[in-house]
């Protein structure tokens, strides 16, 4: 069985791809590397990339390396379930991968952007579709601004970007809240093995939205709009 032959619905699920979309600032890597890192039966896939190897990397191993005519024509045969260009160079995830990972019993997460959610979606429908929101634009704020390493004009695109984001949130099948980070993975584990659906958030996407939009003309328009000047 193909995990296309895998249908959404109510109660446990099979082996299907488990999909973590998010903000900046949310922690989703993290979580997509615990849930990895603390049992066998989840699994990161095999990427296929265009861009070269670097240093130590194998293919098959770290990535599937093709060129450019040969990932185009993977895509033409429907091979990715999903892909993206990014500075130049294509990234997408075998259907193969996902197939195989379904076969052994194993969860592949997909620790992707919307747009990638949206082509799995399409593509693979028994994968489980995840939104991760942070515990408040407070705390996504701090962890945004932390490293101190961003500029404002920085800091101000991801903020749009999350507006982008944020509108897709009725899209997926589930959201949960990273707030506390042991919490949020028995939830994610709740969803995916048994079909368990979380609480509510306090705050809804809507919310997050208009309080981004009122930082963004508040506090980060006004600066970036500064530096262009100066």
């Amino acid at each position: 069985m193909t995990v296309s032959d895998l249908k959404r619905g109510a109660g446990p699920r099979g082996a299907a791809p488990v999909v973590l979309a998010a903000t900046s600032g949310t922690g989703k890597t993290t979580l997509a590397h615990r849930l990895v890192d603390d049992s066998d039966r989840y699994v990161f896939s095999v990427s296929a990339t265009t861009r070269l190897p670097r240093p130590g990397e194998r293919d098959g191993v770290d990535y599937h390396f093709l060129t450019q005519d040969e990932f185009e024509r993977r895509v033409e045969r429907g091979a990715f379930a999903e892909w993206a260009r990014v500075h130049d160079r294509l990234y997408g995830t075998p259907r193969s991968e996902l197939d195989a990972a379904s076969a052994r019993g194993e969860h592949v997460v997909l620790d992707i952007d919307v747009q990638g959610a949206r082509q799995i979606r399409a593509s693979v429908p028994g994968a489980c579709l995840i939104f991760v929101l942070p515990p408040s634009v407070d705390i996504m704020m701090a962890r945004l601004t932390g490293r101190g390493t961003e500029e404002p004009a920085a800091i101000a695109r991801r903020l749009r970007s999350a507006l982008v984001e944020l509108q897709a949130v009725p899209e997926f099948d589930y959201v949960v809240v990273n707030d506390d980070l042991e919490e949020c993975l028995e939830e994610i584990r709740g969803i995916v093995e048994m079909g368990v659906a979380p609480a509510a958030p306090a705050q809804d996407a809507e919310a997050f939205r208009n309080e981004i939009t009122r930082i963004l003309d508040e506090d980060y328009d006004p600066q970036v709009q500064q530096q262009e000047r100066e």
